[in-house]
């Protein structure tokens, strides 16, 4: 799927665009999300300035966090739900028991492979996050787009795209001999993005085009400040 998604050969569209096709997508694992998927990144965004209005990074952060979900729309492949959404976790070493519906890994042979059923797996201790093999999901191909297009979002901002769905890390604390200083940095930003990400949904509406112009804005001074195009992007 990785070298599938690597060719750039989908979908040219800026940002923006990326978030309006959004509402076009139905997230099967957020049953509580009633709104346009656009909403809710607009509120876990705006929920962020709120708290921390230096931060323009973080809003934007809020902003972008999901959208990797367009893999599910047709025009992106239309990959089925459990390719797309859903917890993350490890692959080359053993799935810790905090792992979402962890009985179900008794029928992956991995989990009887002694090359990969040990704590560190295939892994050093502290090696770091970067070298180790996440499952694929829309939190890492959005941090492929944001990587490989030239974003300057700074390295904590990646980490949070990239790792918002790893819950056994940040909510139970697995995993965490596989970080190194780098990680253990950035994770201290995941966990309060994360209070954003899972509770700033609300029946309040958001003015999209109210606050449209100022994400337009954060889009070209932070993040892809080219051309921003969402684009498909090399693992």
């Amino acid at each position: 799927m990785r070298e599938e998604y690597g060719k750039l050969d989908k979908v040219d569209m800026s940002i923006w665009e990326c978030c309006e096709l959004l509402n076009d997508v139905v997230d099967d694992s957020d049953p509580d999300l009633d709104e346009p998927q656009i909403e809710h990144l607009l509120q876990t965004a705006e929920a962020i300035r709120k708290d921390y209005p230096n931060e323009d990074w973080l809003h934007l952060t809020g902003l972008i966090h999901d959208l990797g979900k367009v893999l599910l729309h047709p025009s992106f492949g239309g990959l089925p739900q459990w390719a797309v959404v859903g917890d993350t976790f490890p692959l080359g070493c053993a799935f810790d028991k905090s792992i979402v519906h962890h009985k179900y890994f008794e029928h992956n042979p991995d989990s009887k492979n002694p090359v990969y059923n040990t704590e560190n797996g295939i892994y050093v201790e502290g090696c770091g996050l970067d070298n180790v093999m996440i499952s694929w999901g829309h939190d890492d191909y959005m941090y492929l787009v944001a990587k490989e297009n030239g974003s300057t979002l700074p390295p904590a901002a990646l980490f949070i795209i990239r790792y918002h769905s790893f819950y056994p890390l940040h909510k139970s604390g697995a995993y965490t001999h596989l970080m190194n200083e780098d990680d253990v940095e950035n994770l201290k930003w995941l966990k309060i993005f994360n209070k954003y990400d899972l509770y700033s949904k609300s029946k309040v509406r958001i003015d999209v085009e109210k606050v449209k112009p100022y994400y337009l804005s954060l889009i070209e001074k932070v993040v892809f400040p080219s051309e921003a195009e969402m684009v498909n992007v090399p693992d």
